[in-house]
């Protein structure tokens, strides 16, 4: 059984008050120090004690919080103000080339893509074209070295569960012409939540007991790992910073120079919220500064007023610029003190165990002149299941020196609508559902639930609902044209 998520209210709450009512931050710091006995190997000591101080801090902080937990106090947030946003087609339009010198582009590449039924890196997903997420990334980053006669590096985040998987895809990069640096982010342990033990018996437990701590961690691991001082002796003032999904978050010398002009110390792209995306992070006003809010961090009874577009209308695209020279800053004088989400997971054996995790963009907060930057969707273009990757792989995008764009054959600006039953939930489920990509070039929606299956060279357009009854099968013939059609029941269709 995987681990999985549960979100209903009555047993949150109850296992919330049980972590208050046990958690125990020396307990804590004995039993890791336990861990720490069970490793022999000196370097391997120091490195996981060097992990281990962020941990315990971070669970310190967690256990602190008795009263209003990890949630925020909803009566002193509001929706940004007009100053602490502006649009991207308000920004100057002349960028100064200098500045991409003092540019570093890191991707953040520590999750697996369970979500679409895969055991490894979702990273190293052929996307299209028979390029992965890892190797369209590179080429831009080439492309943008060429073109502007800059040594911009690219700098991978891995975690211990993507690690391998990413230095298989890029080691066939060594001898181009484009550095790329990876280090690990960290490793903490699950802990039980009845307990409020660790669950790993020793440092070298099995890899289920541990897990990646979010993308917050970048920060620490960026400097843990040595590359942040890399990075500034080599001149380097900038980091753009983006999900190795997103394909649409690709180095906009425009938003370099904003950061530059404005002197602001950190930027967080955002754009419009969509009925698809209402659970995501979004930037609100605190007590008059500039936070990140994200679900988990919501009371339950405001979930839904967090969800509406109305009250916050924007959504954190995790596409941030960040001053590195004020990140060394503010790590080596205040620290970082960033916002913790709980998640809850069940094991094989049905405990259920939580992880402490932090976002990247709740960083805001510590640094001057902060603001979000409202950008085109195009920007955003993230890749967590079959439906969205049906669609890049598609000829509604195509590659252009690594990035997409959309097709100059397309009649409309919109992109489809695409929903796939869980017949559809893998990718080798959509693999051997379409014998080859249909065209999409005129389609506003697709629907297609139950066992459907599709033949080579078709082609959808506008509405198209296709709907095999549960325990039956539709088969879509070679060469099929389906335009505003409906289909349902039971067809093997000779044509159409």
């Amino acid at each position: 059984m995987p681990f999985f998520s549960y979100s209903t209210p009555s047993l949150r709450k109850r296992f919330n008050k049980s972590a208050r009512l046990n958690a125990s931050p020396k307990t804590m710091s004995s039993e890791i120090d336990r861990l720490l006995t069970t490793l022999s190997d000196p370097a391997a000591r120091k490195g996981f004690e060097m992990e281990m101080v962020s941990f315990k801090q971070m669970f310190s902080r967690y256990s602190s919080c008795k009263e209003q937990g990890t949630r925020l106090d909803w009566d002193r947030i509001s929706p940004p103000l007009p100053d602490q946003l502006v649009e991207y087609n308000n920004l100057t339009r002349q960028a100064d080339s200098a500045s991409l010198n003092k540019l570093a582009v890191l991707k953040v590449n520590g999750g697996l893509g369970t979500s679409m039924g895969i055991k490894g890196a979702k990273s190293a997903l052929e996307v299209k074209d028979g390029l992965t997420f890892l190797d369209l990334i590179v080429q831009q980053i080439q492309h943008l070295n060429t073109t502007m006669h800059t040594d911009v590096p690219l700098v991978v985040m891995t975690s211990f569960k993507t690690q391998v998987d990413t230095i298989k895809v890029i080691k066939k990069y060594i001898n181009d012409p484009v550095r790329i640096l990876t280090f690990n982010q960290s490793r903490y342990p699950r802990v039980f939540r009845d307990t409020m033990l660790p669950c790993p018996r020793t440092a070298d437990d099995e890899n289920r007991t541990w897990y990646p701590p979010g993308h917050g961690d970048l920060f620490l691991s960026l400097r843990r790992s040595g590359v942040l001082e890399q990075l500034l002796s080599e001149g380097k003032e900038y980091l753009f910073v983006s999900n190795s999904d997103n394909l649409g978050a690709v180095v906009d010398p425009v938003i370099l120079q904003h950061l530059f002009e404005s002197e602001s110390e950190f930027l967080m792209e955002v754009t419009a919220k969509t009925k698809g995306d209402l659970k995501g992070g979004t930037l609100v006003n605190y007590d008059g500064s500039l936070r990140l809010l994200e679900l988990g961090q919501v009371p339950f009874e405001h979930i839904e007023d967090f969800k509406s577009a109305f009250n916050f209308r924007t959504l954190n695209t995790n596409n941030l610029w960040i001053n590195l020279k004020a990140l060394k800053r503010i790590l080596d004088n205040v620290g970082l003190d960033l916002d913790i989400i709980e998640k809850s997971r069940y094991l094989d054996n049905g405990k259920v165990v939580i992880q402490l995790e932090t976002a990247a963009g709740s960083v805001i907060k510590h640094f001057e002149k902060a603001h979000g930057v409202i950008v085109p969707r195009a920007r955003f273009l993230p890749v967590k299941n079959c439906a969205d990757l049906l669609l890049i792989r598609s000829d509604i995008y195509q590659i252009e020196n690594g990035s997409l764009r959309p097709n100059d054959h397309r009649p409309f600006q919109t992109t489809p609508t695409v929903k796939l039953s869980d017949n559809f939930r893998s990718v080798d489920e959509l693999d051997s559902r379409f014998k080859t990509i249909p065209s999409m070039l005129e389609l506003d929606h697709l629907t297609v639930t139950g066992d459907v299956r599709f033949g080579r060279a078709c082609d959808l357009r506008g509405t198209v609902i296709v709907a095999a009854t549960e325990g039956q099968r539709i088969d879509i013939p070679d060469g099929s044209v389906l335009e505003n059609r409906l289909l349902a029941g039971n067809l093997n269709m000779i044509e159409l």
